[in-house]
């Protein structure tokens, strides 16, 4: 079993996880000012990305442009890592390729510490996603706690690249904000990743 094969349910019971789900979870979080820069890339980008309705171009021409502007505005205060192998205990299933971490280390080789796992929606199906985002949350917990990193939240985010869903683990806790936010939005999606970020600093 890896990542990809968790569902909510199965998730919910492999780990003896309890879920909330709310509505504007993050409706506290301030709005981070986009970019002129990343808002002219996306409106360049987004219609070749849906154009070729790729989950490769919507990732490479969506998803990588906004984090890569989070840490242009972050000053390089996090790393980010894409598509690499994230094996923490295979023999409850948290093993596989993550699609994105972002880890808050000066490490840029491998990951030491984190505090958000984005999972790129399969089939433009974000309900889809949320068990694979729950469990790679899971196994960024575990990983912290074996390496002593006092990070007492993680969070997630799941997307299609034009629309974002988040998520928060805390403990055996997960909160699963309802609302789903689009690229119309992208100042508070912004905001939302980097108050994630900041908040384990």
């Amino acid at each position: 079993m890896s990542y990809s094969q968790f569902t909510l349910a199965t998730v919910k019971k492999a780990f003896n996880l309890t879920t909330s789900e709310e509505v504007e979870l993050f409706a506290p979080v301030s709005k981070i000012k986009c970019s002129e820069y990343l808002a002219e890339m996306l409106q360049y980008n987004v219609p070749l990305a849906l154009a070729s309705n790729t989950e490769k171009a919507r990732s490479e021409m969506i998803i990588s442009p906004i984090l890569i502007e989070i840490r242009k505005q972050l000053n390089a205060g996090f790393n980010l890592f894409s598509g690499i192998e994230f094996d923490v205990e295979s023999a409850k299933g948290l093993t596989g390729y993550c699609d994105f971490i972002l880890s808050h280390s000066p490490e840029k080789l491998f990951v030491a510490a984190p505090v958000i796992m984005l999972v790129e929606a399969k089939n433009e199906n974000i309900k889809g996603g949320l068990g694979q985002c729950i469990a790679e949350m899971v196994a960024a917990q575990i990983f912290n706690e074996r390496e002593g990193n006092e990070i007492s939240t993680i969070y997630g985010a799941v997307t299609i690249g034009t629309i974002w869903q988040f998520l928060k683990l805390t403990d055996k806790g997960v909160e699963i904000d309802l609302s789903e936010y689009y690229l119309t939005e992208i100042d508070k999606i912004l905001g939302i990743l980097i108050s994630a970020i900041q908040e384990n600093q």
